[in-house]
């Protein structure tokens, strides 16, 4: 028979590797100098910016020179749903360009706006509409 102190660090040890992994993919995910948070950021990108649009997403794209990396900035409006949607479609954006990472073009700043029709996306149509807008838009690097 095996003894409970066995059985519970056995457990303790699981449970401490599904910690360990969930803190090394979220080391993964984007610095915040990736990000655009201020309001005078994001009204630079949609003055001085090009936009770029499909139905489920536009995106606004401005060159910064000497930046070594680009930055994004996320609108999602209330009326495409409640903060459980919102949220999803910020972590689904956000994961399209983590995995595009070396395949967008560094030197700019993105602004992309989420249009109704992406509450309904999953994440795989998500990265298909938003690899659709790059193309457009001509940031992404061709594979």
């Amino acid at each position: 028979m095996i003894s409970y102190l066995f059985m519970k660090s056995c457990l303790s040890n699981l449970h401490f590797h599904k910690i360990e992994n969930a803190l090394r993919i979220a080391g993964e995910g984007m610095k915040k100098s990736q990000r655009i948070k201020k309001n005078e950021d994001f009204q630079k990108v949609f003055k001085k910016g090009k936009s770029f649009a499909n139905r489920q997403f536009v995106v606004y794209c401005l060159p910064k020179e000497g930046q070594d990396h680009f930055r994004i900035g996320l609108s999602v409006s209330k009326k495409i749903g409640k903060a459980v949607t919102r949220v999803q479609i910020k972590r689904y954006i956000r994961q399209v360009f983590l995995e595009l990472k070396d395949d967008v073009t560094q030197q700019m700043d993105y602004v992309i706006i989420a249009r109704n029709q992406a509450a309904t996306l999953d994440f795989h149509e998500t990265k298909k509409s938003i690899e659709h807008v790059l193309k457009i838009a001509k940031v992404l690097k061709k594979k």
